[in-house]
């Protein structure tokens, strides 16, 4: 396609760009130097699409920082066909990642504006995750178990229904803390009624709303 032309080399600075702030998964880096991520971005800051930087996106929310998608994705251990349980499908990028890592992958978003544009954006691209509108602080409990769980949006504490349909030895990557910043959080599921919990670095995220989230 003509556009792969125009976006391969911003696509291929940007990956050497976090591969210098450290991201070091091979399988990740090369995930984001395949995805078109002009398409995921508003017409607006279609230019600004392989910035190191979030961008807006509908409903106030906003499409991450390409580097907090990989921290997070490499920060999961993945290996494909896991069975991964996304929360907040936004624009679809970060599910695009997991698809394009050849990941089994099931993502909830709560707008239906949102959940809507990245269905077909997904589709269009040839990207085949199972996709729901709905509170994703619920997870999605008719697929459980999962053997990795990434949530890409702010709680103010761990969602119990969350580490619930977590498989046992499985990961829950989540950002808690306050609106302003949170804390990079891994939950391991070590046994049936046993969790590790450990806290990584500092990052800013939009708010997870729901019944185990922010409240609206």
């Amino acid at each position: 396609m003509q556009e792969s032309y125009k976006y391969r080399g911003q696509r291929a600075k940007l990956v050497e760009k976090i591969r210098r702030k450290g991201i070091t998964d091979e399988a990740v880096l090369e995930a984001i130097g395949r995805i078109p991520r002009h398409r995921f971005v508003e017409g607006a800051f279609r230019d600004q699409a392989y910035e190191d930087k979030a961008l807006p996106i509908r409903s106030g929310q906003t499409i991450s920082q390409p580097f907090t998608v990989a921290y997070q994705t490499q920060m999961m251990g993945l290996t494909p066909g896991m069975k991964i349980l996304e929360i907040g499908t936004g624009s679809g990028y970060q599910a695009a990642v997991l698809c394009e890592m050849g990941m089994k992958v099931f993502s909830v978003e709560r707008s239906q504006e949102l959940h809507q544009e990245a269905k077909e954006r997904l589709f269009s691209l040839g990207y085949e995750p199972y996709l729901k509108c709905g509170d994703g602080t619920r997870g999605w409990k008719l697929y459980q178990p999962f053997q990795r769980i990434l949530v890409t949006a702010a709680s103010p504490d761990i969602p119990e229904p969350l580490k619930q349909q977590l498989d046992i030895g499985g990961k829950l990557i989540i950002p808690v803390g306050g609106r302003n910043t949170q804390k990079m959080t891994v939950v391991t599921r070590t046994k049936t009624d046993r969790y590790s919990v450990q806290t990584f670095h500092e990052f800013r995220f939009v708010p997870l709303i729901g019944e185990y989230g922010w409240e609206e």
